[in-house]
């Protein structure tokens, strides 16, 4: 007889296998308020391992030396501007999907950073709780496609390097 009261998975959250990690999200924004809202609400409707910072410098360290699937900043910090902190998470994560969420929206700041940083997203404040889950859900969903798609070219040249040394050995055996 099934056990009936096995508890269903949430509607807001997947189910994962027992061993999967949780995703990790990184949020840097100087106003304490703001990470302290981002986290306690991605606490109660996801399972994201979220790391939340009010200084770039201290977020770029954690980035540098642990697996990171998304990273969301603050476009204006004391310490150092989102843009500027975001290229340097280009440069340490490249595939990492990059969101900037401000609260000084303008068209020549978000084209700047598009283009700059190669974001993924932009962000206003105040945001609306739905949106931002389908836009973390959304970068997350592409960071795995991009690691799949990097396993499946590493493996396509690993193959392809095997057939070289086949045909080399083909060609030495009928020369």
């Amino acid at each position: 007889m099934a056990d009936l009261n096995k508890a269903k998975p949430s509607e807001q959250q997947e189910a994962k296998p027992a061993d999967s990690v949780p995703e990790t999200i990184v949020i840097v924004d100087d106003e304490e308020m703001v990470v302290t809202s981002l986290r306690s609400f991605l606490s109660l409707e996801t399972n994201y391992r979220v790391k939340t910072f009010t200084s770039a410098t201290d977020a770029l360290d954690f980035i540098t030396g642990n697996d990171v699937d998304l990273v969301v900043s603050d476009y204006l910090m004391p310490e150092m501007d989102g843009i500027s902190f975001l290229a340097k998470v280009r440069d340490i994560k490249p595939h990492v999907p990059r969101i900037i969420l401000t609260g000084y929206a303008d068209k020549e700041n978000a084209i700047k950073a598009i283009n700059e940083v190669g974001l993924f997203q932009y962000l206003e404040k105040p945001w609306n709780n739905d949106d931002l889950l389908i836009v973390f859900r959304n970068g997350l969903e592409r960071n795995k496609l991009l690691r799949k798609l990097q396993d499946k070219i590493e493996e396509i040249n690993k193959a392809y390097g095997e057939l070289q040394g086949l045909q080399k050995d083909i060609v030495k055996a009928f020369v």
